[in-house]
């Protein structure tokens, strides 16, 4: 069973799409719980009906993650964000996966269609690759008890991604990156800007590595 954990904050349009395109894993008896931060828009009432369970935490996809991870009754925790689609083979995928693997992620492309798109991505995919690094859009999946193993997620402000791989690896085990694409959002890139965005999110990876306080860099980031 995989329990799909999804957090929310003021995705009144992206939740509803993602919900119904996930439809198909609860036939097959897996769970949907949608973790809400806090919206103030109407990202719960468009989650109803549409999901097993809905919860409030505290703000923060880690304490949010984390909460949701506390009531997931699945052998298999599969983080994903609200603007990120898994590819149509995926819940097989992650079975194949994890019959040899105790964690694992997903190749990442990015919907939009301009050139430097397909730049950001590759190099994203190269590097989750080699560093054995996931990013949140990547679709996270871990086995469940090794993820009470290792104590969740760091309960940080920003990072939390880059945190639990660095867990994980700790642990010896080598995650399992599955080449068909997760789908995710160009919005944040189109929000801010492509060329200022790759310059903040490499920064604040920079920052991090060298240790600035999570909190500190969230600010940056907002």
């Amino acid at each position: 069973m995989i329990s799909i954990i999804i957090p929310t904050l003021n995705e009144s349009e992206a939740i509803r799409p993602c919900l119904a395109d996930l439809q198909g894993y609860r036939h097959h008896g897996h769970e949907i719980i949608v973790v809400d931060g806090g919206s103030i828009d109407d990202t719960i009432a468009q989650a109803q009906e549409l999901c097993d369970h809905i919860i409030t935490a505290r703000k923060g996809r880690s304490k949010q993650m984390n909460t949701g991870a506390a009531i997931a009754q699945g052998d298999i925790l599969l983080f994903l964000h609200a603007d990120t689609k898994l590819p149509t083979n995926a819940e097989t995928l992650i079975h194949e996966g994890t019959l040899k693997h105790s964690w694992g992620h997903f190749k990442i492309r990015i919907d939009g269609k301009q050139r430097l798109f397909r730049i950001i991505e590759t190099l994203m995919n190269w590097r989750s690759r080699l560093s054995h690094i996931a990013t949140g859009d990547q679709a996270l999946f871990i086995r469940h008890p090794l993820f009470k193993d290792i104590h969740g997620f760091p309960e940080i402000a920003i990072m939390e991604d880059i945190a639990i791989s660095k867990r994980l690896k700790s642990t010896g085990h080598r995650p399992f990156f599955i080449t068909s694409p997760a789908i995710t959002s160009c919005r944040r890139w189109q929000q801010r800007g492509i060329l200022r965005t790759i310059v903040l999110m490499w920064y604040l990876r920079l920052a991090y590595y060298l240790g600035s306080h999570p909190a500190t860099l969230a600010k940056k980031y907002l």
